[in-house]
């Protein structure tokens, strides 16, 4: 689940709880003296067919608490329980219950309601066995269990109107809990897919727990600094049942729907426990004021700043960020040097067309300012207990992170290889060879090589991928790298190609990538 954001990966301009009262996930109900016409309540309306209840969700000493008889499990339910509790809603958060017993329900009245004012081309088709061809990203696995057989059915039948989806998704959400509206950024432009992609994702890896976990524990840690509750998770997934109820009409059924309740309460008690534990150990945020500011062109800044208490990260991870300027809008941005001694913390910024953070970083912040920093997350760091090198691909502002693993390298004092390629399209866009140069001639260890694209140059020319090729050979080396996502596609499937296997090719994640740029 990612709301309000979900993180991203770090790119140049990356644009990305406690225990509670909750209540039952069961959908709204429409105010009986609704007197507007029928053709507006079929269209406002929330998905009138009955949601299954699903258990109330906190931390893991919340669940100690004894519990009703959970009902029987079904389809690829497994072991999972489903306790409910119902005396701990707090008054002003009880809605009417779910339909009694725990089969299916026969549709109410709103149901038989909208039924009658839907034309006949309205009318949705009774739900087929459609399953996802081969090439789809919801391809079925031959090992998938019941639950994500119906789960990926679903996904497959809802992404290519994905924009409908959490349109309405998000029209549910602030109509039916306008209470959450203040957790979102004011413009939701780059937030609207975030969500919808981050519960597909882990709806996607529900059959695989150890990687599903990691994610979620991630998600959960991270949302931290939005302010989220467990309270709020229901609420979530009561909008998402919502709008694949509406637009599922294909693949949606009883089973189905209960397959995504039992999915979103297992996603939705990850993310919970994960924020619950970090709580203990770590803010939801960290303070940190703007102690220097250096313009090294006409859009990108070096940007240093002091935490206000000890942040813990490690070379080739990323933050996330948000400024005064853009309250709870948030983007990610790799640290360019590895952790100091001092406790600052430095990143590289290039101010996009229309970028709202970027731009405000690199042309408004000062000495002085004070930004918000969330928890650290990203797993391209250096293995030190191996004795590969390292070949390093840095793209334009991605140079970031490869000179902070270089930094970590020469910190933990073992000489082994590393090799730089750092690309741009001019000379001019090497704001930062400078100080490679410099530690390539303190380091012996190290080569350090520009490559740039476009115009004359006293390096190497054309694309980065290409240059990597003329030197090697690799097998000797662990591959990192981060830049634009044209690049890294382009630079994995150089490096593949040359017969670096892929799990010693290390990057942020492409998709978070294309969608951090503003």
């Amino acid at each position: 689940m990612d709301a309000p954001t979900t993180t991203s990966s770090a790119g140049s301009d990356g644009s990305g709880g406690n225990s509670g009262d909750w209540g039952w996930f069961t959908p709204s109900r429409k105010p009986a003296d609704d007197r507007r016409s029928p053709d507006q309540q079929s269209e406002e309306r929330a998905p009138s067919r009955p949601v299954n209840p699903i258990r109330p969700v906190g931390t893991e000493a919340d669940r100690r608490a004894p519990a009703e008889p959970a009902p029987a499990p079904g389809p690829g339910a497994g072991d999972r329980r489903t306790d409910r509790r119902t005396d701990d809603r707090r008054p002003d958060d009880r809605r009417a219950p779910g339909p009694a017993g725990h089969g299916p329900a026969a549709p109410g009245p709103a149901a038989r309601g909208r039924e009658e004012h839907q034309r006949p081309d309205e009318v949705a088709p009774a739900p087929q066995d459609v399953r996802p061809g081969p090439d789809s990203p919801f391809a079925v696995p031959e090992t998938a269990s019941p639950d994500a057989i119906l789960l990926r059915r679903t996904m497959a039948e809802v992404e290519p109107i994905s924009d409908k989806v959490t349109s309405y998704f998000y029209a549910l959400l602030f109509v039916q809990h306008p209470e959450l509206r203040p957790l979102f950024p004011a413009a939701m432009d780059a937030q609207r897919d975030r969500l919808f992609k981050a519960i597909l994702t882990a709806a996607r890896l529900i059959d695989d727990p150890d990687i599903l976990t990691e994610f979620l524990s991630r998600l959960g840690r991270g949302h931290r600094k939005y302010g989220t509750q467990p309270e709020h998770y229901p609420a979530v997934g009561e909008c998402l049942i919502g709008a694949l109820t509406r637009y599922a009409v294909t693949t949606w059924n009883d089973e189905a729907e209960a397959a995504w309740v039992r999915a979103y309460t297992a996603i939705s008690q990850i993310m919970i426990d994960s924020a619950a534990e970090d709580e203990l150990i770590a803010p939801a945020w960290w303070q940190a004021e703007v102690v220097g500011h250096e313009l090294r062109t006409h859009d990108i800044a070096v940007i240093t700043v002091r935490p206000d208490q000890p942040y813990p990260f490690l070379a080739g991870q990323y933050t996330s960020l948000e400024t005064p300027w853009w309250p709870r809008v948030w983007r990610h941005y790799s640290f360019a040097a590895a952790p100091r001694s001092d406790g600052l913390l430095s990143f590289h910024v290039k101010a996009v067309p229309a970028g709202w953070v970027s731009s405000a970083l690199v042309h408004r912040a000062r000495p002085g300012d004070v930004i918000r920093l969330g928890p650290p997350a990203g797993s391209m760091t250096v293995d030190h207990a191996s004795d590969n090198g390292l070949l390093c691909l840095g793209g334009g502002t991605g140079i970031a992170p490869i000179k902070a693993l270089v930094e970590d390298v020469a910190d933990h004092g073992r000489h082994r290889p590393v090799e730089v390629f750092y690309g741009a399209r001019n000379d001019h866009d090497l704001y930062d060879i400078d100080t490679m140069l410099r530690l390539a001639q303190k380091h012996p260890w190290l080569a350090v090589r520009p490559v740039v694209s476009d115009g004359p140059t006293n390096g190497l020319s054309g694309r980065l991928p290409d240059a990597v090729r003329q030197y090697g050979p690799w097998n000797a080396f662990d591959a990192y790298l981060s830049g634009p996502p044209g690049m890294i596609r382009s630079g994995v499937d150089a490096l593949m190609g040359i017969g670096i296997p892929s799990h010693r090719i290390r990057h942020d994640s492409i998709e978070e990538l294309a969608a951090a740029a503003e």
